[in-house]
């Protein structure tokens, strides 16, 4: 075959096999009674069958199962701890950061049922799609086995009641508003400036305003992550740490 003929290696990689989906329960730790909430959970609006058919219904349900998740393992984990401390620790918790970086030690990508676009534009890294399919999965296994089971992988995934010197990282929004207090201003003010896409897979651009400091603007597919990125912005302009911008690198190819 000649150099003409031949496919290019992201070509290759477009149509290589999916890995069998009972690689990613093993991984899991959870086998499904029904498989096709585990592919819904998968499946990104980009390769949806109609309204329903992607996994942000799913998300949406995950994330509330995650945070009463956690906020129960806290509890426990943490009986002298105050309302503030907790809230730091949650926060920390369910951020994108970290659903990110658990949904990459199940290594999800090679699972997400993505449209040609978003595997050609590195999808399966993106930091956005994998934490927000960390969410719909926890909703896919509390769906699928109830609330003590999602707990359970919550809590070997992600640790609540780990022991360490500091919350595990305050979000974007905590770090920005302890920043502003600091200096005796008032709280952020977050404001939507634009909305766009359909109603199924709308996409929100938010600035957020600190009194005296040029407004930061984040863009997101729901308003807590454009808020995260909003905030992000002004503490990267400022030097302050939980603002380090993020390195999302383009799939090889």
């Amino acid at each position: 075959m000649n150099d003409a003929a031949r496919p290019s290696s992201r070509a290759r990689r477009a149509h290589r096999p999916k890995p069998p989906l009972s690689d990613l329960e093993e991984r899991l730790g959870h086998a499904f009674a029904d498989q096709e909430l585990l592919t819904r959970a998968l499946t990104h609006v980009s390769k949806a069958t109609g309204r329903t058919g992607s996994y942000q219904r799913l998300e949406f349900l995950g994330d509330r199962v995650l945070g009463l998740a956690i906020a129960d393992l806290l509890y426990r984990a943490f009986p002298e701890a105050d309302e503030g401390e907790l809230s730091r620790r949650l926060a920390g918790l369910v951020r994108r950061e970290t659903c990110a970086a658990v949904a990459t030690a199940w290594d999800v990508g090679p699972h997400l049922v993505l449209g040609p676009g978003e595997v050609m534009g590195g999808g399966r890294r993106n930091q956005t799609i994998l934490a927000d399919v960390c969410e719909s999965i926890l909703g896919a296994v509390f769906l699928d086995a109830g609330f003590g089971r999602a707990r359970d992988l919550v809590e070997a995934a992600f640790r609540p009641g780990e022991k360490t010197g500091a919350p595990r990282g305050r979000d974007a929004k905590s770090a920005l508003q302890e920043w502003a207090m600091g200096r005796g201003l008032p709280i952020p003010v977050y404001e939507v400036v634009e909305r766009s896409g359909p109603d199924h897979a709308p996409r929100f651009r938010i600035a957020v305003r600190v009194e005296g400091v040029e407004p930061g603007y984040g863009e997101g597919t729901s308003k807590r992550l454009a808020e995260q990125e909003a905030a992000r912005s002004v503490l990267a302009r400022e030097g302050i740490g939980a603002g380090a911008p993020e390195t999302n690198p383009p799939e090889a190819g």
